[in-house]
């Protein structure tokens, strides 16, 4: 939707209230915030809210274990998610906390409304409880062996050995996490959101357009096996909201959670004088967008749209989700302690790089992102610093010193100062797809072409010859010029940045300002504006994370990544060696020369919902252009290699004697990316 006038309300998943901020979910945040920014840079009334996840069993047992009050803990912990969203400039409108009054009050109106048409259903269910602790064990708190594979100290409700799922009521020797007391079984009775009476609505809803096509594609899943009616209570003790006339019942944590958002925008409403209803009530022509991790899917696009259709408010507009973060090809995962707290980041580099990178790696589908860390040095540094600042440090000086600040009134190319403002729509269109790696790429091409404008001028040669003075001026003013629009383009992804260049400039870097030039206009003195990534620094963050990243950062094998030529028969290897090469149906998404290099191209392509860059040795055959939408075959489980110009994961297949006599596979159209061929 482009319309002119949008009332957007955007949330975040909001995090739980145990931990602390790590790099995996700053992914989300990072990537909400950008588009909240663009919104409010186009001039549409968009708000950005968020809360602590506030209750629950575990937040519960941790106070105790801290021997402070649930309330305490949790409001330590928004304190500290609040300070390091801050840090990393992501502006929210409102940052609340599930365990508030606006909560309590639309979690049972919710309830009462649902619970007056029907659609809350009460039986009695059978549960592991722990005799010492006088407590219901949830599914985390029990551990056995596991009745499949044998395996000792499984969860309660799968085995990491063998992969099988069952109820904790299954588990050989059950124990209790909690206290080591053996639980026994326990009849309560529960109460259940009757999930089944909205399949329809859900079925039509889920495919609306109001999700990404592979995430309506897995929700088809349920449909098939058939909607459950869904547990959405808790037996005391319980730290969370009591059900109304339900004594020493308590609500799931994921029947309140989702209604933060409605908390949270009501507190914000509050203080602002918004009116609520304009952005829930069931007719509204507000949009609502949430931005939510692929793990929890179901949660909102199946029971929170469900019980907000039972309840007479709004749907979504749209859900989108994102893929995991994995460091250096590594899975981050709290439970095995292998993430990068967002403070420890903090305490050694600049949140603009991480924004950066994140940004040169998203986009509108549900893919995993890998934070290389070698590969984020190296393109923070060519991009931001070799390109983006660059031009403003080449011109900066010149008209500092020899015209007083003052930019000229003259432009010296017309076509290329349009070239770079006409691009502005194009990069709109895909932030607001959140195509943010797309137009970041966009951006860059046109860096480059500003920066090659520059090489060529010379001004550096030209200022020292006679009556080259006016044109030193004028090619100097255009390129600074140029980097204030390229600084609007990115100012949603460098907040801090754009607002230095702004200073600089004397200007505000709307969005509307890509399509005018500053002409006679007074600078300020150019300052220095960002660093180069430091490796040292790096590494330096890695160590203070030593307890927590165990994953190996050392990426030492160094694969080929060009074609396969045909020499000499090599050594014998046996089958056995030979079934380890995973070969994978891949598309390419990307391609483009690589800069001072002879052969090879850089190619992204996709794997079935992961996206890869590559670079290949077929810039002889195959120019960039033809390459786009074509299906090829990649070796998937090649190690990363570090390359001049980036890190390549992976190796496209092609075969021939060379020149332009070299052939990538090629597999049929029917092939879907991702497929396995071997």
């Amino acid at each position: 939707m482009t319309s002119k006038n949008r009332k957007i309300l955007v949330t975040s998943a909001l995090p739980y209230a145990n931990g602390p901020i790590h790099l995996g979910h700053l992914l989300e945040y990072i990537q909400t915030d950008i588009w909240v920014r663009f919104q409010k840079m186009r001039g549409h009334e968009t708000y950005y809210v968020c809360a602590d996840d506030a209750h629950g069993t575990p937040i519960m047992l941790k106070a105790q274990q801290l021997e402070i009050t649930p309330e305490a803990m949790i409001e330590q912990v928004r304190a500290e998610h609040m300070a390091d969203f801050a840090d990393f400039h992501i502006e929210f409108d409102n940052y609340h906390s599930t365990h508030s009054e606006e909560n309590r009050v639309f979690a049972e109106e919710i309830y009462n409304r649902l619970n007056a048409k029907g659609h809350i259903k009460t039986r009695t269910i059978s549960q592991l409880f722990d005799p010492e602790k006088q407590m219901f064990l949830p599914d985390r708190f029990v551990k056995g062996t596991c009745p499949k594979c044998k395996s000792e100290d499984q969860n309660g409700d799968n085995c990491d050995n063998c992969g099988e799922t069952y109820s904790p009521t299954d588990l050989i020797n059950p124990v209790s996490v909690v206290s080591g007391a053996t639980p026994v079984l326990k009849d309560s009775e529960h109460y259940f959101f009757d999930l089944p009476a909205f399949e329809q609505m859900l079925k039509d809803w889920t495919r609306s357009g109001s999700l990404q096509e592979e995430m309506a594609n897995k929700l088809a899943e349920w449909f098939d096996s058939g909607l459950k009616q869904w547990d959405i209570s808790r037996d005391a003790p319980y730290f969370g909201f009591e059900i109304p006339n339900a004594p020493d019942k308590f609500f799931y944590v994921w029947l309140d959670a989702p209604i933060g958002y409605m908390g949270s925008f009501k507190n914000l409403c509050d203080k602002r004088g918004i009116n609520f209803d304009e952005f829930w009530q069931k007719d509204s022509t507000a949009e609502l967008y949430h931005f939510i991790g692929k793990d929890i899917i179901y949660f909102h696009s199946l029971f929170w749209p469900a019980m907000l259709s039972g309840a007479d408010f709004r749907q979504p507009t749209s859900v989108y989700a994102h893929g995991f973060v994995t460091v250096n090809g590594r899975k981050m995962s709290k439970s095995k302690g292998t993430f990068i707290k967002g403070r420890t980041y903090l305490d050694h580099l600049n949140p603009e790089f991480l924004r950066y990178y994140f940004a040169a790696k998203l986009t509108s589908r549900i893919d995993d992102l890998d934070l290389n860390l070698e590969d984020f040095a190296q393109r923070v540094n060519s991009d931001l610093v070799g390109k983006v600042v660059n031009i403003a440090s080449r011109c900066a000086s010149f008209i500092s010193k020899k015209y007083d600040g003052m930019l000229s009134s003259n432009i010296d190319d017309q076509a290329l100062a349009d070239e770079v403002m006409n691009a502005g729509d194009s990069i709109a269109d895909l932030y607001e797809k959140r195509e943010f790696g797309r137009a970041m790429r966009e951006i860059m091409a046109l860096a480059d072409k500003v920066n090659e404008y520059i090489a060529v001028k010379e001004p550096w040669q030209l200022i020292k010859e006679d009556g080259k003075q006016q044109e030193v001026q004028d090619i100097c003013s255009l390129g600074i010029n140029l980097f204030r629009i390229l600084m609007i383009y990115l100012k949603p992804v460098l907040p801090e940045l754009a607002g230095k260049t702004a200073a600089f400039l004397n200007d505000e870097l709307i969005w509307e300002g890509h399509k005018t030039l500053l002409v006679g206009h007074k600078v300020n003195k150019f300052k220095a504006l960002l660093q180069r990534v430091e490796m040292d620094k790096v590494n330096a963050m890695l160590d203070d994370s030593k307890d927590n990243l165990t994953a190996t950062v050392d990426t030492a094998v160094q694969p080929t990544t060009g074609p396969l030529i045909t020499d000499p028969i090599a050594d014998e290897i046996s089958f056995d060696d030979f079934a380890k090469v995973d070969l994978r149906i891949a598309k390419i998404i990307v391609a483009e020369h690589v800069e001072k290099a002879n052969k090879l191209l850089r190619i992204e392509v996709d794997l079935g919902g992961e996206t890869r860059q590559i670079f290949a040795g077929i810039k002889s055959a195959y120019q960039p252009e033809d390459l786009i939408g074509k299906l090829t075959v990649v070796v998937a489980n090649l190690a990363p290699r570090k390359m001049r110009f980036g890190m390549s994961e992976g190796m496209i297949i092609a075969a021939g004697p060379g020149g332009k006599d070299i052939f990538i596979l090629n597999p049929d159209e029917g092939a879907v990316p991702g497929q396995r061929v071997m």
